[in-house]
């Protein structure tokens, strides 16, 4: 699994991709949370924590991650190499896995950089260092399972297609809907708005930022990957039948 997950790094960076992506999250957050004038705007919002950021990073991250997964197997399947890594003495789920955490890793390495977020913010505390780091932490906690749901869905997708904007499209909107989707469907009933809600990211990503990690969310955000990882081991097996 590690030969898999390190030749993902390394086709990553080994091209302009890698280092766009991490670029383009970097500098989207950037410009919403420190240029742009708006709801997003830190400075404008008068609180020292990174609230903003963790609403925004969502939304970006929709976007972002299908970017990244969209070429995991649909590549393989469009240059013909998809037989030859099935046919390596690799099991399908070390396959699987090895493209998921290469995925996951680089998205991470995106995301580390926002530490100095977290400096910049305790400095313009009053008093400084005035932050609240549980809520912080639970933050970037949250933000890493949610990193993890997204990369399993768009791992998945990349094996519905050999087109990669297909499988591109198919990701973004199953994150879409595993994350707002849900959300929206409880506004539209209200009576049930508690249970169908927790069928969606957004409202256990919440309950983590709130600096409490309950086994709840942890265990939710990992079955969906563990879900959509398994989607794709079934897949890949009636590929190589």
């Amino acid at each position: 699994m590690k030969s898999i997950i390190f030749r993902e790094i390394k086709s990553f960076f080994g091209s302009p991709i890698g280092y766009f992506v991490i670029a383009i999250f970097l500098i989207i957050n950037g410009l919403f949370l420190w240029v742009f004038k708006g709801d997003y705007n830190i400075l404008d919002t008068g609180y020292a924590d990174l609230t903003p950021f963790f609403t925004l990073a969502p939304w970006i991250l929709i976007f972002l991650i299908p970017a990244v997964t969209m070429r995991s197997f649909s590549d393989e399947r469009k240059q013909g190499t998809l037989e030859l890594l099935l046919t390596k003495p690799l099991s399908v789920w070390e396959i699987v896995n090895g493209k998921f955490f290469g995925a996951l890793l680089l998205i991470i390495l995106a995301i580390i950089p926002t530490f100095i977020y977290v400096e910049v913010i305790s400095g313009l505390g009053s008093p400084e260092g005035n932050i609240d780091m549980g809520s912080t932490i639970g933050s970037y906690f949250g933000l890493l399972f949610l990193i993890a749901s997204y990369s399993a869905i768009g791992i998945f997708t990349s094996t519905l297609s050999e087109n990669q904007i297909v499988a591109f499209i198919i990701a973004v909107f199953l994150c879409f809907i595993f994350y707002f989707g849900f959300e929206g469907l409880a506004s539209l009933i209200p009576g049930q708005s508690n249970i169908i809600s927790a069928f969606g990211m957004q409202d256990h990503f919440k309950s983590m930022s709130r600096g409490v990690i309950d086994t709840r969310d942890v265990i939710y955000f990992l079955s969906i990957s563990v879900l959509f990882l398994s989607f794709t081991v079934y897949q890949l097996k009636s590929f190589k039948a």
